[in-house]
């Protein structure tokens, strides 16, 4: 695996740096640490913090590489992603506000939405990385993402919950959502829903990644959080998914933003693969009635 550690040198990157090694050292991944230099007179105090920063990586065993660029950090990373093949990108984020949309650095977000590898955000504290959630959406494009979790997970012993949270639904679907938050018979129906989770979790279980599927029902960024809250996990993992236009770039929906400027710990912001051909609205209704009926 190949992962790369973006730095500006100071001490917020060093989270960075801390949450890069945890997982490079059990993967025996090959580490960069990337500088960007804005200010000319920055060039000598940032050389001489990545050397710092990378002797930590160098103590549990790892061997990084130091690049140094010049330029528009943005536009720099996207460059070094465009050259070289990263299975992982990890950016420090810092708070600089609580209104508006960006409640982090903004050049966070354009980054997120601007490289193809998938982007670990080292956010807060922990002091382990145990319980890891990932946000699915119970869809079919979102394996990617799951895959990659279960790389993480495995390398460093965590177990993984899989959460879908249904919208509030019609009155007359009251039975319909009964149904689904029994996880067990959900898992075993013919649903489209039921059938990605299971697979899902099929996949994890294969990696040696202790898996489970969880249900809530509400409003979804609510649901995310308060799952959050009440299990304490140590990782996020959330999607972005690419444009269909000419100029390639990510999508970062309302959810992956909230949980960016939420988040009290890291989040994973992963790739989500081509959607596939959806159903028909027929085709919809006869598998929402023969699910209710078994």
């Amino acid at each position: 695996m190949n992962i790369l550690i973006c730095s500006d040198g100071m001490p917020a990157a060093e989270n960075a740096m801390r949450l890069g090694g945890a997982f490079a050292a059990p993967l025996k991944a090959d580490v960069v640490v990337l500088g960007v230099v804005e200010q000319p007179e920055d060039e000598a105090p940032l050389q001489l913090a990545l050397a710092k920063q990378a002797d930590s990586l160098r103590a549990r065993g790892l061997s990084p590489k130091i690049k140094m660029c010049a330029g528009d950090p943005v536009r720099q990373i996207s460059i070094e992603t465009s050259k070289t093949t990263y299975d992982l990108v990890i950016v420090a984020a810092r708070k600089t506000g609580s209104t508006g949309l960006h409640w982090r650095s903004e050049k966070m977000y354009e980054l997120i939405k601007s490289i193809s590898p998938p982007v670990l955000v080292a956010i807060g504290e922990w002091a382990q990385l145990k319980r890891f959630l990932v946000c699915t959406g119970g869809k079919e494009f979102i394996e990617e993402a799951v895959q990659l979790t279960g790389k993480l997970a495995k390398a460093v012993g965590a177990s993984v919950t899989l959460l879908h949270v249904m919208a509030e639904p019609p009155a007359i679907y009251a039975n319909l959502v009964r149904m689904e938050e029994d996880v067990d018979r959900l898992l075993a129906s013919k649903s489209e829903l039921g059938m990605n989770l299971s697979d899902q979790k099929a996949n994890l279980e294969k990696l040696g990644v202790s898996a489970e599927v969880r249900i809530r029902h509400g409003i979804v960024v609510d649901e995310v959080f308060g799952e959050a809250r009440e299990k304490s996990y140590e990782l996020i993992v959330t999607g972005s998914s690419q444009s269909s236009g000419m100029f390639r770039h990510y999508i970062m929906g309302d959810l992956t933003r909230s949980i960016l400027n939420h988040a009290s710990c890291p989040v994973l912001v992963a790739r989500a693969g081509q959607r596939k051909t959806g159903l028909t609205f027929g085709a919809a209704l006869k598998r929402l009635f023969r699910m209710s009926s078994e």
